[in-house]
């Protein structure tokens, strides 16, 4: 096995979209001049009430005028990490009525477009896009599963910066995990004056949650293999 190079598999920006809302608990709704912070924990998340449809052709057929909405949502690391705003999605589209989160249950939504942004830029995704994409399995327990690693295990995160190719700058003071996909793992390599994001990928992708304390496992091992004082690194 080689050590680790910075190419590595990344989720698409609509397997992003998709997975930032599965994993959602908040969510802010922008109509008729409001803001609207809206905050569902019944299991389902704020995209599992609003139905996302095609334009429509009644919309220009004479029918009752739209009211348009903006949909934000605020993608955060949950580990200590520096900046730990990784993205934001905005969704727009039309609603045939005013938006009430009591009645958000049965709430249409007749899509205009999908934007992401992080740090790589930002991307626009279609609705076909978005429907074509899979939620990541790990998306609802990255979380949980990130933060069990660093509060329960955070001896081991160390050992996994022994993998980063080229080595980790030597005024780096502190690694932590920012982010887990189906993909693999992404350290936060912070130093005095800045820091940069590094991929440590999986052999092949997670398709069940399960599968993910395994891998990171492979992953650990790895790297005890790598730093053998009989194994060269380069």
């Amino acid at each position: 096995m080689r050590p680790f190079s910075p190419r590595t598999p990344l989720p698409t920006p609509a397997e992003r979209v998709r997975s930032i809302l599965a994993a959602a608990h908040s969510m802010t709704v922008v109509s008729d001049g409001l803001h609207q912070e809206v905050h569902l924990l019944d299991g389902t998340g704020p995209m599992g009430h609003i139905h996302l449809h095609d334009p429509s052709e009644e919309s220009h057929t004479g029918a009752p005028a739209r009211i348009p909405v903006r949909l934000e949502f605020t993608d955060i690391a949950p580990t200590p990490v520096r900046e730990r705003l990784r993205a934001r999605v905005t969704l727009t589209g039309l609603l045939a009525a005013p938006y009430a989160p009591e009645g958000a249950a049965g709430l249409c939504m007749e899509f205009g477009q999908a934007l992401v942004e992080d740090a790589e830029g930002r991307n626009y995704i279609t609705l076909e896009e978005l429907q074509a994409a899979e939620i990541d399995p790990l998306a609802s327990s990255e979380a949980a599963l990130l933060t069990h690693l660093v509060d329960r295990h955070g001896e081991l995160v160390p050992l996994l910066m022994r993998l980063v190719r080229p080595r980790p700058e030597r005024d780096t003071v502190r690694a932590l995990p920012v982010a887990l996909d189906r993909y693999g793992i992404t350290l936060r390599l912070e130093r005095p004056t800045g820091h940069h994001d590094v991929r440590l990928p999986f052999p092949t992708p997670v398709t069940d949650i399960d599968q993910a304390g395994p891998r990171v496992h492979a992953l650990l091992a790895a790297a005890r293999r790598f730093s053998h004082p009989n194994r060269l690194l380069t």
